[in-house]
């Protein structure tokens, strides 16, 4: 995620100027012909305007339901913090016995690790994800964080080397951390760590965090539906092929050499309009990786500072820094 206030013009541009430049050189070629030859290949500007107002309708259909995608997978890791705060403080609060800090540790421990295995799986790549793209120094360009080396090396620092075999292999590590963290919090409430309410208070929390990483896999695992992803693109290629003759029909003069000035302002029209497609493109996928999605990694590390604090650990990560402006 960028987290600067602006985006800078040059950034912006260097970031979608193929559009500019293919439309250029179009463009060019189109008014080339148009002067050198006798041939009127102008065409009438208003049906071309008319399909550029329905492709513009289109690519804002397409960029509100794309922002939606990003906005809930952030409103669903906003519920993660508040309700993993609420998860360590029960742990604190409620948990009762001789051993009890041995045992508040490996709750809240064990949660950590649920948190960093949900992150790294929903940085793993799918195909309709931009994954040539992510930032660069940061991610893999197939696997983001090297999931398979970093994830390994991070669990065996919150869980038991025991604990961890068991779950190497599963295809879904995130479920079976939760799961072993009911099947525990049930061995505590038979060992009398706390009474049946407040045993009752820690499975809703359970729930609330399968529900979570369920909300987080549904927008991972099921693409912006391919037929308006494409459709917008298709058009919007449509309607740049119409532009330059549109623009001839208002610039060009018998000899004039104001038909030149169809050459910049072809290539701007274009630039725009497929600015606007490739937003909505890259807001699709707000857990791959790339610039504009949910800093996820951020995110669970205030969690785990949150929690460690509670505990009162002296050695506590510092919060994740931005690059280059940009948050991951």
């Amino acid at each position: 995620m960028y987290i600067k206030r602006n985006y800078g013009f040059w950034m912006t541009f260097n970031w979608s100027k193929r559009p500019f430049i293919f439309g250029l050189i179009y463009s060019l070629i189109v008014t080339a012909i148009a002067f050198f030859t006798p041939f009127n290949i102008a065409l009438p500007w208003q049906p071309i305007s008319i399909i550029g107002i329905a492709v513009a309708f289109y690519l804002g259909f397409k960029n509100n339901s794309s922002y939606d995608r990003t906005w809930e997978a952030r409103k669903i890791w906003g519920s993660i913090v508040n309700n993993s705060r609420t998860f360590g403080a029960a742990i604190l609060a409620f948990v009762q016995g001789s051993d009890a800090d041995t045992v508040k540790k490996e709750l809240i421990y064990r949660h950590i690790a649920w948190l960093t295995a949900l992150r790294y799986q929903l940085r793993l790549s799918r195909t309709w994800e931009h994954t040539e793209e992510r930032i660069s120094n940061l991610y893999n360009s197939e696997v983001c964080e090297n999931y398979y080396e970093r994830l390994d090396q991070e669990l065996m620092n919150l869980i038991s080397e025991n604990e961890f075999k068991d779950y190497k292999g599963k295809s879904n590590m995130a479920t079976q951390l939760l799961a072993r963290q009911a099947k525990r919090l049930q061995e505590l409430r038979d060992q009398d760590y706390f009474e049946d309410f407040r045993h009752m208070e820690f499975h809703a929390l359970i729930r609330s965090f399968y529900e979570d990483q369920g909300k987080s896999e549904r927008i991972k695992n099921f693409p912006f539906p391919r037929q308006y992803a494409s459709t917008t693109l298709w058009l919007s290629m449509v309607f740049a092929a119409f532009v330059p003759f549109g623009m001839l029909d208002l610039f060009y003069r018998d000899g004039s050499a104001w038909i030149w000035i169809t050459v910049p302002m072809t290539a701007l029209v274009i630039w725009i309009f497929f600015l606007m497609e490739k937003i909505g493109d890259y807001s699709e996928n707000p857990f791959e990786g790339s610039y504009n999605d949910v800093p996820i990694t951020a995110i669970a590390r205030g969690i785990e500072i949150d929690l460690r604090e509670m505990m009162n650990e002296e050695d506590v990560p510092k919060p994740v820094e931005a690059v280059n402006g940009f948050l991951m």
